[in-house]
């Protein structure tokens, strides 16, 4: 997931890319190594810069995929065909090649994972990501908090980790995953799509505890549409924490 880059005093730090994964047709996941990497908490993010020949310069935010582990960071980048980043993020970068970035950035929209409260997680679309992280970190630490991830998207084309999220959905220990599909569900699922309104959120996110957190992360409107309905439907707006995205001049 891609947001404005943010300003700050951290050091740029070297990076080389280890290895790919693709994920749908128009995303992959970057495995970094990071020699120098501090480490971070699921949920923070990045700034990425790309600096061309003849100096010109440019930096984005990416949320991080991966759960703390040594100095190895993962993103995933999804392409935008008018992006000025993401297409040679997503489509040029070449195992070796050196990327510069620094972090982690942000501390509101974070999982502890000492913290054994119940946790909600609803993305949009590339919103998944930094949920992902706290998904797997859950799973690295060994933490029993109870966890639940509804996952939106358009269709299969565009399910981002589906191979994970299978085994999560089949699996058990106080941590699941459903997916909504809004376009074209597949087979299996009875082919029914819907978006993730009052009703559908009622159903898959069930009532929650008082001492609950909830993690909203997406496109400007799917956000704000999922808090207003997490609050008529009894969750103390202080228990949502959000985190959107939008047009950035270029991704």
């Amino acid at each position: 997931m891609a947001r404005a880059a943010v300003l700050g005093r951290l050091s740029w730090l070297v990076a080389r890319l280890a290895d790919i994964s693709d994920e749908t047709a128009t995303a992959r996941t970057l495995i970094l190594e990071v020699p120098g990497w501090p480490g971070h908490l699921p949920g923070q993010h990045i700034d990425v810069r790309l600096t061309a020949e003849d100096g010109y310069s440019t930096q984005r935010s990416y949320s991080i995929a991966s759960a703390p582990a040594g100095s190895r960071l993962e993103l995933t980048i999804q392409r935008l065909d008018d992006g000025e980043v993401s297409p040679y993020l997503a489509g040029v970068l070449s195992r070796g090649d050196p990327i510069e970035l620094r972090g982690p950035v942000g501390g509101y929209f974070a999982w502890h994972p000492a913290d054994p409260a119940p946790v909600l997680l609803i993305g949009g679309g590339s919103g998944v990501v930094p949920l992902m992280a706290m998904v797997r970190t859950r799973i690295a630490s060994g933490s029993q908090a109870p966890m639940r991830l509804i996952y939106s998207t358009r269709s299969r084309d565009t399910l981002l980790y589906a191979a994970e999220l299978e085994r999560i959905a089949a699996g058990g220990s106080g941590l699941s995953a459903d997916v909504v599909y809004t376009r074209s569900a597949p087979p299996g699922t009875g082919g029914r799509t819907r978006r993730l309104d009052a009703d559908r959120l009622a159903a898959l996110a069930g009532p929650q505890d008082a001492g609950a957190a909830c993690f909203v992360c997406g496109p400007t409107g799917f956000v704000e549409s999922i808090a207003d309905l997490l609050t008529s439907q009894g969750m103390d707006p202080r228990q949502v924490r959000t985190e959107r995205f939008g047009p950035s001049g270029g991704t």
